[in-house]
């Protein structure tokens, strides 16, 4: 007979459920660390390797500079306003270049980001809350469109600003597929046929 077998059965039993409860805490531990929840600092970037700032830029990685710019051109939200008398349906439609090779994760990632980035902008500006308020409550009508250059997408844009609607314009952060900086997605959202008067002669994605 060994050692282990002149063990009372309470101390066995005692060791048994020790390990039992060591291996349960010790699982739920884990997972919480993996997810964060023990961490005091505030992460740094997105888990996806995009650095996603709280503002109201239409990029992900843009220099003060290209920031003012951006804003100047896209207008303060004022121009939405012109849209409150408006009862049609409100729509987002999501223009792709097909040029970069970008791969169908890295699209969604960066229609995810233009979504955001136009949503953001219409709870910004209080001038907008008619046209969100409609978007929300129909359903968040997306559309995804394709089109082939940078010199068309920035003509998409400066027409769509132009007729008072919301238009962001998503640049990569040129950690994964393609180069810094490139204008990947632009968004545009307000009246649908106003949208179309913009958009409706592109193919869908």
């Amino acid at each position: 007979m060994t050692e282990f077998d002149r063990v009372h059965p309470s101390t066995t039993a005692y060791i048994v459920a020790t390990a039992i409860v060591s291996g349960i805490a010790g699982y739920f531990i884990g997972q919480g660390a993996s997810l964060g929840l023990f961490s005091t600092k505030e992460k740094e970037g997105w888990p996806n390797g995009y650095n996603v700032k709280p503002h109201r830029g239409s990029s992900d990685e843009e220099d003060d500079t290209e920031q003012e710019e951006s804003d100047e051109e896209e207008g303060d939200g004022t121009e939405l306003a012109n849209f409150e008398n408006n009862t049609e349906e409100v729509k987002l439609v999501l223009v792709v270049r097909t040029d970069l090779g970008m791969t169908k994760g890295k699209i969604a990632a960066q229609c995810s980001h233009a979504t955001l980035a136009c949503y953001k902008y219409l709870v910004a500006n209080p001038s907008t809350s008619t046209i969100l308020r409609r978007w929300e409550r129909q359903g968040q009508a997306k559309i995804a469109l394709q089109i082939k250059s940078e010199e068309e997408m920035q003509l998409l844009q400066a027409q769509a600003v132009s007729l008072g609607l919301c238009a962001r314009v998503i640049q990569d952060a040129g950690r994964t597929q393609i180069a810094s900086g490139s204008r990947t997605v632009l968004g545009i959202l307000g009246p649908k046929s106003v949208v179309d008067t913009v958009t409706g002669h592109l193919k869908l994605l």
